[in-house]
């Protein structure tokens, strides 16, 4: 081998991300190309990140986001058949499944926080929400200043719960907190006019707007607050794994296809309802867009 060719040959492997080097680097990915099989973890009900279709198979945003991601793999592991298993996971169990390798990479609706990077990795932001205010579009209320001594909602164990009661306590708006047992009866409380505003992640109030009888009988208020990220989730510290699922989001970024797989998830008709979540891209995600980061505020 010539000097030149022999430098080429470093480089590719240092700029390339070959299989081998992949595998050597990734114990994820080193497990995958010995089972000859990725295992995708994906929630049953986080519509519409990761979700079951109307033909009970998982569906969604974060999936097609992975899907991409098993390209790759297949691309690199040399594997072009590579079998696809899908395992559904919860609130609970997500975190410890990543961990003891039942999951090589969980698809789902996952907020990056400090706490859990102490327990997984986590992609470049694949989305940032907020806790935001829903309210009755004829009740008058035009910004949560006007919730001043009102009765509003947040559903029990929800992370809205403290976000409210700071806000309570910062604003001095003196309204009543009352807790739901879940997103259906805090929905529900509204509705019926027993409550003035519902506080929730947005994405979460945008799908049970868009599912509502008159979804424009509902409006935010347009406060927003702590921003939360959401990425796809593997095995802490496999630095090389990482590099692969970053690289690929980071290209869909800059290509213009992660705002293509935004648009059919959060502006259009989707399953198995055909309805529209008319949830637009913020000025948060266009920002990790630009710019793609796993950082938290």
């Amino acid at each position: 081998m010539t000097k030149f060719a022999c430098v080429l040959s470093i480089l590719s492997v240092i700029g390339g991300f070959g299989s081998a080097a992949s595998a050597a680097d990734s114990p994820t990915l080193a497990r995958i190309k010995s089972n000859g099989a990725i295992t995708i973890g994906h929630r049953e009900a986080s519509i519409p990140f990761s979700y079951l279709g109307p033909d009970q198979k998982p569906i969604g945003f974060s999936l097609d986001l992975c899907a991409a991601i098993v390209e790759r793999i297949k691309a690199e592991t040399a594997l072009p058949n590579l079998k696809v298993n899908y395992v559904p996971v919860n609130s609970s169990n997500r975190i410890p499944l990543i961990q003891s390798g039942t999951v090589d990479i969980e698809c789902g609706g996952t907020a990056n926080d400090r706490k859990r990077q102490e327990q997984v990795s986590f992609s470049v932001a694949t989305f940032v929400s907020q806790p935001r205010w829903l309210v009755k579009a004829d009740s008058g209320l035009k910004t949560a200043g006007d919730l001043k001594g009102k009765t509003i909602v947040v559903t029990q164990g929800s992370n809205a719960v403290g976000f409210a009661q700071g806000v309570n306590a910062k604003e001095q708006l003196g309204f009543n907190i009352v807790q739901a047992k879940d997103h259906a009866e805090s929905f529900l409380m509204l509705n019926t006019g027993r409550a003035a505003a519902f506080m929730e992640d947005d994405i979460l109030l945008a799908g049970l707007k868009a599912a509502a009888p008159k979804p424009d009988a509902l409006i935010f208020l347009p406060e927003g607050y702590a921003k939360i990220y959401y990425g796809l989730m593997f095995t802490k510290g496999d630095t090389g794994f990482k590099a692969l699922v970053d690289d690929v989001l980071s290209k869909q970024m800059a290509s213009g296809q992660f705002e293509k797989t935004y648009d059919k998830w959060f502006t259009r008709p989707i399953p198995p309802k055909n309805e529209n979540l008319a949830f637009p891209l913020t000025v948060e995600l266009t920002e990790r867009i630009a710019r793609p980061s796993d950082a938290v505020d």
